[in-house]
């Protein structure tokens, strides 16, 4: 399986932010559960989800009571999907922040295969066992390809001017990732996605927190 990038692509890559981004995963949804296609649809955090959010809301108290005058420095954004958006509710009363909403760090738009379960896409096309268990979601007609959501990201960090606070998803979270860790497509769309974890990206690298 390979995914490949453009050179436009490439050349777009911001400068790493000086200031930390601390990089969190919304909680467990209904659909994580089934094993269904969020994308830019949605379902409700079930109550582990909360509990997650819960649990990630305590870390991240800890972790900006290290930074100076934090209540006036640090900054929260969520996505708007309501998965992210009930995460960021319940962050938030660990820190008591104004919340942003920020469509540039939404989840991967995976078109007409949003909603279905996972079986279901495969049975419907036999074609994607060829290309291995990762990486099929850019695969989705009418859906977003990698460098599409790499460059609506790399404008939200290109604009980090702050200690920021950024609940995203899994795979958009995933590129965040591989591009702090200096990965290839291939290998960002494979690291772990837990919904229970803080990851602290800066240009030294990536820091899983928990």
């Amino acid at each position: 399986m390979s995914i490949a990038l453009n050179d436009q692509a490439a050349e777009a890559a911001p400068a790493l932010p000086s200031h930390p981004l601390l990089l969190v995963r919304h909680g467990q949804t209904e659909w994580n559960v089934a094993a269904r296609c969020q994308g830019q649809l949605d379902s409700n955090l079930t109550t582990r989800g909360r509990a997650q959010a819960d649990h990630v809301g305590s870390i991240l108290r800890r972790l900006v009571e290290a930074i100076p005058d934090w209540r006036e420095t640090v900054r929260l954004v969520a996505s708007p999907l309501g998965r992210t958006m009930e995460t960021a509710r319940i962050i938030n009363r660990h820190l008591d922040l104004p919340i942003q909403q920020d469509a540039r760090i939404a989840e991967v738009s995976f078109g007409r295969w949003e909603g279905m379960t996972r079986d279901e896409i495969y049975r419907g096309n036999p074609w994607l066992s060829a290309h291995g268990p990762h990486g099929w979601q850019f695969r989705a007609p009418a859906g977003e390809r990698y460098e599409q959501v790499q460059a609506r990201l790399f404008a939200f960090l290109a604009e980090i001017d702050r200690p920021t606070i950024a609940i995203s998803h899994g795979m958009s979270g995933r590129i965040l990732r591989g591009h702090y860790a200096g990965l290839s497509p291939e290998r960002a769309v494979r690291l772990a996605v837990p919904q229970d974890r803080v990851w602290r990206l800066t240009p030294k690298g990536v820091e899983e927190l928990g």
